[in-house]
């Protein structure tokens, strides 16, 4: 039986590029790479599937919490990737995992594990559960150089933990970080908090 994989990474970890990388080598030998992403990322375009260093590709599919795979579609396929999984409700993630057994072919998911809460996404979650691989794409703190491990929210420049759990963006909004620098980025804001609030 063909496996499923999860590849995650914090946000600048170059998932996308590796996916975009997987995509290449499987066409360099003829063979046929169907690509699936979330509905709601709309940051580069519907369809777009971008790197950040400037690398793109059309997806085959768009998915949402409605999605109903159809195998009949992804048959003939050597593998099938999936960009920005954590966005994935758990039902799709068990349709993907369901392709793995029905169909025999491959299924590697990229995307973040955890939201600038640290909290697990549901789609990453139910890949942990489920995926017969995980692997770890790391990348360094953006302020030391220690394995980056959680995903800091910026709003106006400064470390937040404020809005919605899925909010789009890149390199303005969202930085990786080590797990010190994480939480001294709020330990630094708690004296101007403390100070606001005694006025």
């Amino acid at each position: 039986m063909a496996k499923l994989y999860f590849r995650y990474g914090t946000v600048g970890s170059a998932k996308t590029l590796n996916l975009l990388a997987v995509a290449h080598a499987y066409q360099q030998q003829d063979k046929r790479v169907f690509l699936i992403k979330p509905r709601i990322d709309t940051r580069f375009g519907a369809e777009v599937i971008r790197s950040r260093a400037g690398l793109t590709r059309d997806a085959d599919l768009l998915v949402d919490e409605s999605s109903q795979l159809e195998l009949g579609m992804l048959r003939g396929y050597h593998c099938i990737l999936v960009d920005e999984a954590q966005f994935l409700v758990p039902q799709v993630i068990e349709q993907l995992r369901q392709v793995t057994r029905l169909l025999d072919v491959p299924v590697i998911c990229y995307g973040l594990r955890t939201d600038f809460r640290t909290r697990l996404f549901p789609g990453a979650q139910r890949l942990m559960e489920l995926a017969d691989a995980l692997e770890e794409i790391k990348t360094t703190c953006a302020f030391c150089n220690k394995k980056a491990v959680f995903n800091l929210k910026l709003l106006d420049g400064r470390p937040t933990q404020a809005g919605p759990t899925v909010e789009l963006g890149t390199e303005e909004k969202y930085l990786p970080t080590c797990c010190d620098c994480y939480f001294k980025a709020f330990e630094t804001l708690q004296p101007e908090a403390d100070a606001s609030s005694s006025l």
